[in-house]
């Protein structure tokens, strides 16, 4: 056999090395990715002020500048209504948004701090509430209080399973709510233009309809964003922003006709 003829092993060489670090890089990336998954659930979390700061931008100024509209017919009344309502309402709701969400974090945290605590005070006390815990979720005494065991040795572990077990709490809580707020007071803006922008181009006769029309079309909007954010049907996430809004801006306009009318307006 010639040399031409051998296997040539220097073409394996360093092929393990590779291996193992394309191994450990594609580990690397499976932790960071789901990490991300948890801020990305996070993210996803902000639904409830998008929803509820466009809604309330939708109808709230639908609703008064509807009966400004009903009540006055004065287009410049409407306006002024209008933004007034538009910027007071979103800087109320940002801030509503910040201070609720800081105070129910500052109290889920003393909670916390309570139960952290009680298992330094009472460890034995503690481990066994962890092992009727895991029982009452579908494990066997045995294997309940192995487990339990097993998560003390891990204090991180233990004290995140404790307080996420007994309070259905997570250990990380933020007291800190400003891109809640913000997106509450943005929300909130936006949502009132849709309302709001026919007056500034139509007599108040023909801006009301399609005043009405546009805000229609946003909660429409509204509907299929909440429908894909939230994986749901599309047809049944409209239908519902849609009667639900739209009970919500009718109640509204009636209000806003007849109590200016009821003091003789």
């Amino acid at each position: 056999m010639g040399l031409a003829d051998m296997p040539d092993d220097t073409q394996g060489i360093g092929r393990p090395e590779r291996t193992v670090d394309a191994a450990a890089n594609e580990v690397n990336e499976r932790d960071a990715l789901l990490f991300k998954e948890k801020d990305r659930i996070e993210r996803l979390g902000r639904i409830r002020q998008l929803v509820f700061g466009s809604l309330d931008g939708l109808l709230v100024p639908l609703g008064v500048i509807s009966g400004v509209a009903g009540g006055t017919g004065n287009t410049k009344a409407v306006l002024v209504a209008g933004i007034a309502e538009a910027f007071a309402g979103a800087l109320s709701m940002g801030a509503g948004e910040y201070i609720s969400g800081r105070s129910e974090a500052q109290v889920q945290q003393t909670e916390i701090n309570k139960e952290l605590e009680e298992m330094r005070r009472e460890p034995e006390f503690e481990l066994r509430e962890l092992g009727l815990l895991l029982e009452h979720e579908g494990m066997s005494k045995e294997d309940a209080q192995q487990v339990a065991t097993t998560l003390v040795r891990y204090p991180e572990a233990y004290h995140k399973t404790m307080v996420e077990k007994e309070l259905g709490l997570q250990m990380d809580v933020s007291t800190v709510r400003s891109q809640e707020a913000l997106t509450m007071s943005a929300s909130y803006i936006i949502g009132s233009i849709f309302p709001l922008i026919a007056y500034f181009f139509l007599p108040v006769q023909s801006a009301l309809p399609v005043s009405v029309g546009l805000t229609i079309v946003a909660l429409i909007i509204v509907g299929v964003i909440k429908g894909k954010l939230a994986s749901l049907n599309l047809i049944r996430s409209v239908i519902e922003i849609v009667v639900v809004g739209g009970v919500s801006a009718f109640g509204g306009y009636l209000l806003g006709v007849l109590i200016p009318r009821l003091f003789g307006y």
